[in-house]
């Protein structure tokens, strides 16, 4: 925070250009600079679980770099994020490249210690395997959670070659260790072969409802977030991006790009049409950017994390406001 008390913003890109300086997401403050945070903003440089392009170790940082161009300001949910609530770079999560299970117990003893804060995760992958961690995290703190999953493909496989932890298989194993409302668990991107059809009945058994890529087409973003908002109602809700929901038109850096996707700008407009969810934390995955052109990808997660950190402070903001009206409302009474 700033020493008036309020959350410590971005680098004044009028004295200091853009490109200089270190690329901190959207050029906030570190989380050392600050203390703590509302919103922490972490970067987990893993994909030892992909099981066709690598390279989204370095997704984090690419976002981080796109992100240099983000303005304080967001127009489409009429708020400052940055002045509503400290956000603040927390780094990165270092976990072993050569042991997917000790990955995995690094990132959620992490992501334990971030949240235990008070903190909301802004997570920027990363392959998928780290949204299992995540989840696993977040649900110690507020119970099973309401699950909204874009992207192209299910991530509800039960194994690849014998290994239970990989990006095509988080789901799965959350819904079976039982930190998932599975009242509430929707995909929506979803397109592209699959194995089998049992794959499709195998996900619905879990609980997951699909809106196609397709869908999102014909019936347009107001009514698929409307149909969002219904099915997650006041639970406490995690976001998990694959950023190859995304047409690879929109996002040509990823591992495992599919036909026929979704246009950043759907993307963007579903997201704000949940902004009255009770979204706890978020993540944004496997951005490749050995594979990505002109920053297309980066371009495109960076505002995704960007209006995902606008809903967060816009709650965090809303219930400090709650909080003090009914201590005044309090101190009132008691006169």
């Amino acid at each position: 925070m700033g020493g008036d008390g309020q959350p410590r913003g971005p680098v004044d890109s009028s004295r200091i250009p853009r490109y200089a300086g270190p690329a901190t997401f959207a050029r906030l403050p570190r989380l050392d600079e600050v203390g703590r945070a509302d919103v922490a903003v972490v970067g987990v440089p893993f994909d030892a679980g992909v099981s066709y392009r690598p390279g989204a170790r370095f997704g984090g940082n690419a976002i981080r770099e796109a992100s240099r161009l983000l303005r304080p300001y967001n127009p489409a949910q009429d708020a400052s994020p940055f002045a509503l609530a400290q956000v603040a770079d927390a780094g990165d999560i270092a976990a072993n490249p050569f042991n997917i299970n000790e990955a995995v117990e690094t990132i959620e003893a992490a992501a334990d210690e971030l949240l235990g804060t008070g903190a909301r995760l802004m997570t920027l992958g990363g392959d998928h395997t780290i949204a299992l961690p995540l989840l696993r995290s977040v649900a110690k703190r507020h119970g099973p959670v309401a699950l909204l999953h874009f992207d192209a493909h299910l991530d509800t496989w039960d194994t690849y070659f014998g290994a239970e932890y990989t990006h095509g298989t988080p789901f799965r194993r959350a819904v079976e260790e039982g930190i998932l409302d599975t009242s509430a668990l929707s995909h929506v991107g979803i397109r592209g072969p699959l194995y089998g059809k049992q794959d499709l009945t195998d996900d619905e058994k879990l609980g997951f409802g699909i809106v196609t890529s397709a869908d999102v087409y014909r019936r347009g973003a107001d009514e698929v977030a409307d149909q969002l908002r219904q099915r997650i109602g006041d639970r406490p809700l995690y976001i998990s991006i694959d950023i190859d929901c995304l047409d690879p038109a929109h996002a040509p850096g990823t591992g495992t790009p599919e036909a026929g996707g979704m246009t950043s700008r759907e993307l963007l407009e579903i997201l704000r049409g949940l902004s009255s969810c009770n979204l706890v934390s978020a993540d944004v995955v496997e951005v490749a950017p050995a594979y990505d052109h002109a920053e297309i990808t980066s371009v495109a997660a960076s505002h995704t994390a960007y209006e995902l950190t606008t809903i967060m402070s816009r709650q965090i903001a809303a219930a400090k406001n709650v909080a003090k009206n009914a201590g005044t409302d309090t101190a009132g009474a008691g006169l």
